[in-house]
């Protein structure tokens, strides 16, 4: 009859590819003719923009900045489809966002009409259910639903439906002329390359602490005389209390450039700690928010509970540390950015930021001071003309921070 099923999922950057949104996570489970699971595959795909309503996917831009473009595993996924009945719950969805991405590559390739199955239509003949959702026809039916809005979880709950709708018919024969018409659909040559796919939280479970990249940095030196540009970097990285996947690379990068070893880092992240120990103890007491926040930066610096406490007994014989640079803070007059689908509207933090006296632009210039963004290591086109002017990106928890700051003085 052909060669089985083939069940798609994507996760994309927002609901229609004609607004430029992208695909972001494809899955494809293939199933035999008797709806038995043979094969799975997944892969997060950089979208070369920002990731949109990550709220509701959870997939993070420092997990798809080293995984492949679209046009990475194009091929791949072809080969996995061909031949097969395409099968997706809410089938025209998939289909629509597919077929873009194969245009942009000049790949002529009508998913759309395509002979398909849509779980979401077949819902109506096999389940006693009005409800339209994945979630819902995979309670009527019994079967297991995962994550909500992973890829591959969506696929297995579909290819679960589509396997119940198969014993529920009696067989693969009600759509024998779907199953003809995949086997013959006339698909074109694209080379599979077999490009390894990158997974959620791949990345994450196998990184180990930046600072071990810069065991084989240039030599070391004694008093690294220019300390204050690492120093000045790295208050920039804290700002929103996260060190992104790009702020990693941009402090290493900046470790290579200055020729500092991890020694010489070491010992700088131990006196900017003593900076912010002396900080908190400047008006002689320490908050337990203050001394959480501190221990909090002494893990993302790679440093210990003891280097907490050296800087806490430092900190009480002198008010501040004598460093070489200042802390980070918005004055009345600073341009920011916003980047990215905020948790809140984005008018709402417009209003705040005009309220302190802040100017909100619509681009990033060399005149802007800050850019907020909904995921710091956002691929966004403001992001990235961000980094390569060096200015500060930071959370939205962050910026409530600097704007009660300010507001503050």
């Amino acid at each position: 009859m052909g060669n089985g099923y083939a069940v798609v999922d994507v996760e994309t950057t927002g609901l229609a590819p004609g607004l430029h949104h992208r695909v972001i996570e494809v899955a494809v489970v293939q199933l035999d003719e008797a709806g038995r699971t043979v094969d799975e595959w997944c892969t997060l795909v950089n979208p070369q923009r920002d990731l949109g309503p990550q709220h509701v996917h959870g997939i993070r831009a420092a997990e798809v900045r080293t995984a492949p473009t679209f046009a990475d595993i194009a091929g791949d996924l072809a080969l996995l489809l061909r031949g097969r009945v395409l099968v997706a719950h809410n089938f025209s969805f998939d289909a629509r966002f597919l077929q873009a991405e194969y245009a942009r590559l000049d790949v002529d390739l009508p998913f759309t009409a395509m002979p398909a199955l849509c779980t979401m239509r077949l819902a109506d003949r096999f389940l006693d259910t009005a409800a339209r959702s994945l979630a819902a026809c995979c309670a009527a039916a019994g079967v297991r639903l995962g994550t909500a809005h992973s890829a591959l979880h969506d696929a297995r709950a579909a290819a679960g439906l589509m396997a119940c709708f198969l014993d529920r018919a009696g067989g693969p024969e009600s759509w024998r002329d779907t199953a003809h018409g995949a086997h013959a659909w006339p698909w074109p040559e694209l080379a599979a390359v077999g490009t390894p796919p990158v997974v959620r939280g791949q990345e994450h479970r196998e990184e180990s602490h930046f600072l071990a990249k810069l065991v084989d940095v240039l030599p070391r030196v004694a008093q690294p005389p220019q300390a204050d540009a690492y120093l000045d970097v790295l208050d920039r990285a804290l700002l929103d209390r996260d060190v992104s996947a790009a702020e990693q690379q941009e402090l290493l990068d900046t470790a290579r450039g200055l020729g500092l070893g991890l020694p010489e880092v070491t010992a700088l992240h131990r006196d900017y700690l003593g900076a912010l120990a002396s900080a908190a103890w400047a008006d002689g007491i320490v908050t337990d928010e203050e001394g959480a926040d501190l221990k909090l930066v002494a893990a993302l610096l790679g440093l210990g509970g003891e280097d907490v406490a050296r800087a806490f007994e430092a900190a009480e014989e002198a008010a501040r540390a004598d460093g070489g640079w200042t802390r980070f803070r918005l004055e009345p007059g600073d341009r920011v950015v916003f980047t990215g689908q905020m948790s809140q509207p984005r008018e709402v933090w417009e209003e705040r930021a005009a309220a302190t006296g802040l100017v909100v632009a619509g681009g990033v210039t060399k005149k802007t001071r800050l850019v907020v963004a909904a995921d710091p290591d956002s691929l966004s086109g403001k992001a990235a003309k961000a980094r390569g002017y060096g200015i500060p990106i930071v959370s939205e928890d962050s910026f409530a921070d600097l704007l009660a700051d300010l507001r503050d003085r």
